[in-house]
This record gives structure tokens, sequence and C-alpha cells, in this order.
């Protein structure tokens, strides 16, 4: 039992920092989900107004009688549709994936693969980490880049030139 609380708290932690990744870096709002034993559930987030503006579950009546399992990846590809027809209908086009902790494979993806074919822009799959250096270095480049340029040696010669002091190496 030690050994389960030890992967829970460590899916928590990663959670929190997944999640706060895409709040960070996007403006979009987030699909969020959470995937349990019996069940996956899918949200898209405003963080901006902290709303929950759609969301869907197995334990959503008109999709609980097309499936006879909530738990497998057939069940999240409907989860991924149904959220995508929601959000589309609302008129929300692009999210953020937040795959809150859990690993980018079987039911996590099913559901963004799903979502993607319904027509939602949830971003390329596995680009997640590219995205996000990118804006990294858009930002830099935009704001005029945070960090000072490397001096040359002939630039650091120059200086010390100017300021009179001796640029002969002693021997």
């Amino acid at each position: 039992m030690k050994k389960f609380k030890q992967i829970n708290r460590q899916r928590i932690n990663r959670a929190f920092r997944v999640s706060n990744a895409v709040k960070r870096y996007s403006s979009r709002p987030r699909l969020c989900v959470f995937r349990s034993n019996a069940n996956v559930y899918a949200q898209i987030i405003d963080d901006e107004l902290e709303k929950t503006l759609v969301s869907a579950s197995t334990r959503d009546k008109e999709i609980r009688t097309d499936i006879s399992n909530g738990g497998n990846c057939v069940a999240a590809e409907k989860i991924g549709e149904s959220i995508a027809k929601k959000a589309l209908a609302a008129g929300i086009k692009q999210v953020a994936f937040d795959r809150h902790g859990f690993k980018y494979h079987g039911r996590i993806k099913a559901l963004a693969d799903a979502a993607r074919r319904a027509g939602l822009d949830i971003g390329a799959a596995g680009d997640a980490k590219a995205a996000k250096e990118g804006a990294g270095k858009n930002e830099k480049a935009q704001s005029g880049g945070s960090k000072k340029p490397k001096a040359t040696k002939e630039d650091k010669n120059a200086a010390k030139a100017t300021a009179g002091k001796n640029t002969a190496k002693k021997k």
C-alpha cells in the first residue's frame, strides 16, 4: 500500500507541474483530462475567468448508453469527440492540452486524437515541449532578449585601452 501512495503522490506533483506549465505558456483555455479506473473525465477551463466552459465524461447519460465500459480507450475516444463537438458549438476552436500528470498514451492519447479528428485544435501530437521552447524563444526575441550579448576579446581590449589600462601581456 505504501508504494501506491508514493506513486499517487508523484502523479499529483507531476499534475501540478504540468498544469502550471500549461497555464504559464498558453493563453488558450485548457482541456484538462482526468482518468480513473472506471471513468474518463474532460473539461475545458478558462483560467482567466476561473470558469469551466465545457465538460464531458463517461458518466453523462447520452454517452453512457453508447459504451459498455467507461474505463477503456473506446470510451476515451467518445469523450474526445463529445468534448470537441461541445467546444466547437460554444465557439472554442483552440485549446491547450493539460494531461494532468498522466502519461500521454492509452486513454489520454485516444481522447486527444479523437478531439483532433473532430476539429479541435490541441496542437500537434508530441510537440508540447517544442511549442513551449519555441514560445520562450519568441518572447525573448520580441522583448529584445534578457541576456546581454557576449563581449569578444577585441571588445574587452578596446574597453581596457579606453580606460587607460595596458593591453600588452606581461612576460
